[in-house]
């Protein structure tokens, strides 16, 4: 399975004055343990990072310390995730049938996860990680007033990693150029050409690392499955 990570993350929210992705976490980068979790994934063979060649020389150093032994390929970004998620799409071997496509600021995806989304795409035209809604959900007007409240059992908090048949995600991306669509996932694209996305259930860990205490809270996460490895090992 070919896996796509745009990597270009910016770290506006994060008080930080470089990519996001470089920070450190439990005494490695983020970038550093979503590659590890791809590595480790049996199902995941090629691994494509969209970034801007700027950061390529800290990312190689990494990878470098890391023995990564997948093949590993550095793809430019473009502006918007939307453009750089097609500059990978273009940067696809040849022979790439289905691709899975996975945010570097989620890094504590597991491998597990990716081997289901993997499994799941061989079967279906494209499909999301994710987990059922908690909260209560209101939709809000632009002065602050409750103008609906959806129900909670058809919500769903929309994860990484995505899985799409190739051919199909190169024709929306396309559509979506045409139409001037703008959206924040390439499920959106899908489901504004109406192509069936289906669920796979997500990780409550799988957080998108974006401000300073989703940092704390990943710190937190990977020191408890530190502690939980040592203890299988006694």
């Amino acid at each position: 399975m070919y896996l796509l990570i745009p990597a270009a993350g910016s770290g506006k929210r994060m008080g930080a004055d470089r990519n996001k992705l470089l920070l450190q976490v439990h005494s490695k980068s983020l970038i550093a343990w979503t590659l590890l979790a791809a590595e480790a994934a049996s199902s995941i063979s090629w691994i494509g990072i969209i970034s801007q060649p700027h950061d390529w020389e800290d990312f190689k150093g990494i990878i470098a310390n890391l023995k990564i032994s997948k093949p590993i390929e550095f793809i430019s970004g473009g502006s918007t995730r939307q453009e750089s998620v097609y500059n990978g799409l273009q940067a696809l071997p040849a022979n790439a049938n289905q691709v899975l496509i996975h945010d570097g600021a989620r890094c504590l995806a597991t491998p597990d996860l990716f081997n289901a989304c993997a499994e799941a795409i061989l079967h279906c035209p494209g499909l999301i990680a994710a987990v059922p809604v908690k909260d209560t959900i209101k939709v809000v007007d632009a002065s602050g007033i409750i103008q609906s409240t959806p129900d909670r059992e058809q919500l769903w908090a929309a994860q990484t990693p995505q899985g799409f048949d190739v051919k199909l995600l190169k024709q929306c991306h396309a559509e979506g150029v045409r139409q001037g669509w703008e959206v924040t996932d390439d499920a959106a694209l899908f489901e504004r050409c109406g192509i069936e996305v289906r669920i796979v259930m997500g990780e409550e860990t799988n957080l998108k690392v974006t401000t300073p205490q989703d940092l704390a809270i990943a710190e937190f996460i990977l020191s408890h499955r530190e502690q939980g490895t040592g203890n299988r090992e006694q």
